[in-house]
Formats: structure tokens, C-alpha cells, sequence
């Protein structure tokens, strides 16, 4: 009996011996280490995550605000225009992605986008309406065509709102009847009062300064308008605008030039 437990002990030895050695060699400093460090990028702070997502919501409206818009030909009355790489035959006052149809003016197709009026003649190159300087053809001129009875229309804007012209050269001011000022929101708490001699006879009228308006892509600033009592069909547009621009009439079109 005592030889076999002297023999089990003996074999038992091995074990426990390989065993500590092991649990010695976890304990000795040095002999294991950690694993290396992975790399991590340092950590975005807030106003970058947000400058970031900011000017990409700038850039992805910017693109979205622009068109490029050729004007390929002309079949009749409609202009066929080229938008975005994509041909569309449009009629005056006809619409498509954005781009409406306004006028002929001589060999021009006049068009409107987003409020701003551009100048379009076949071979020229496409215009990218939205970006700023992509209008410059249009601002140096406007080519207004004359319409039934001789008379000449514009569209433009007064202080940002739009706004359908009739050219009066023998008016002195723009003149603007008395809804359509409401509509524009005009503030004739601040108006000159002045009398004037009209078809109807003398009437009160109203004088004030507009700050911008605009007719195709000339804008002038600080000019000069009366407001009448009575409703107008139309807001005239009188020398007191027109007297800034060079004016050229050759036949049934108008030249307007900025100086």
C-alpha cells in the first residue's frame, strides 16, 4: 500500500510542477503584453460635424437652384429650349423644370426663373440661370418687342415683387395704382402728397422713393414714384427710370441699355 501511493505521488509531481512554472511565468513582470493599440481617429467635435453638414445642405441647394438652359431654336411662336441637356417646346407663358416662357424680343427668347428675367439667342452659349454673373448678357440690355397698339410691356420688380410694366415716356415718375401699391406694401404713411394732372383730370396723388426696381436684368435703386387713388391696370414705367437707362427704338423694338 505504501508503494503504490508513493507511486502516484510520484507521478503527480510532473503535473503540479508544470503547472506553477506556467502560473509563475503569467505572474513575472514583462513576460506578457497587451496587445497593441488600435488607431482611432480623434473624435469630431459638434460644430465641425454640424460646418460640415451645413455646407453640404449649401452646396446640394446651390446645385438645385441653378439650370443650365440653351436656347435651341424656334418653331413659330415657341421657343424650343434646352434645359438641363433636355429639349422643351414652349409657347409664351408656358412653363418647364423651373424655366418659363415669357416673350420673343427680335431673335431672343426672353425667359424667367426664380424671379430674375434672362436674355436666350440660338448659337449663343447655354446660361447657367442661378449663378451669379449668369445673367450679365441681359444686364447691359433689355430688347422689349412691341405689342398690340404699339405699346411696350415689361416684367420686372418693384422692392423684390413682381410686377407687369407699361413704358410711358411721357410720364414723369412710375406710377402705380392704388391696389397695386397695397399689394406691393408700399408705406405711404411716409409719401409726399402731390397733385397731378391726369386723363380724369386733377387728382391728390401720393410721392415716394422705391428702393430697388427692377425691369429684365437692370435694377436701379432710389427711384422716384406716385402713387394715384384709383386702381391702374398696369404699373407705368415713366422717366424717372427710364431717364437713367439709354433708350433706342428701331421699328417695333425697344433698346434699353443700363449707362
Amino acid at each position: 500500500m505504501r508503494l503504490r501511493r508513493a507511486a502516484v505521488l510520484v507521478r503527480a509531481a510532473p503535473v503540479c510542477c508544470a503547472a506553477m512554472s506556467a502560473l509563475a511565468m503569467a505572474q513575472t513582470p514583462g513576460r506578457l503584453q497587451p496587445p497593441p493599440p488600435q488607431s482611432q481617429s480623434p473624435p469630431q467635435s459638434q460644430s465641425q460635424s454640424q460646418s460640415q453638414s451645413q455646407s453640404q445642405s449649401q452646396s446640394q441647394s446651390q446645385s438645385q437652384s441653378q439650370a443650365q438652359v440653351e436656347l435651341g431654336g424656334r418653331m413659330g411662336d415657341r421657343a424650343v429650349l434646352v434645359i438641363e441637356g433636355r429639349p422643351h417646346v414652349l409657347a409664351p407663358g408656358a412653363s418647364a423644370a423651373g424655366v418659363r416662357m415669357l416673350r420673343w424680343a427680335g431673335d431672343d427668347a426672353i425667359v424667367e426663373r426664380e424671379g430674375q428675367t434672362y436674355a436666350l439667342r440660338a448659337g449663343s452659349a447655354p446660361l447657367r440661370l442661378g449663378v451669379p454673373g449668369a445673367d450679365l448678357p441681359a444686364l447691359r440690355e433689355i430688347v422689349l418687342s412691341a405689342g398690340p397698339g404699339g405699346h411696350f410691356h415689361a416684367d420686372g420688380a418693384i422692392n423684390g415683387r413682381a410686377v407687369r410694366f407699361l413704358v410711358d415716356t411721357g410720364a414723369t415718375y412710375i406710377a402705380i395704382g392704388r391696389d397695386d401699391a397695397a399689394r406691393l406694401g408700399l408705406d405711404l404713411g411716409r409719401a409726399q402728397p402731390l397733385r397731378m394732372g391726369t386723363a380724369n383730370g386733377e387728382v391728390q396723388a401720393a410721392k415716394l422713393t422705391l428702393g430697388r426696381v427692377r425691369v429684365g436684368g437692370i435694377e436701379l435703386t432710389q427711384v422716384e414714384a406716385v402713387v394715384l387713388p384709383a386702381g391702374m391696370p398696369t404699373v407705368l414705367l415713366g422717366n424717372s427710370f427710364l431717364s437713367r437707362l439709354q433708350m433706342r427704338r428701331d421699328n417695333d423694338l425697344m433698346r434699353l441699355q443700363a449707362r
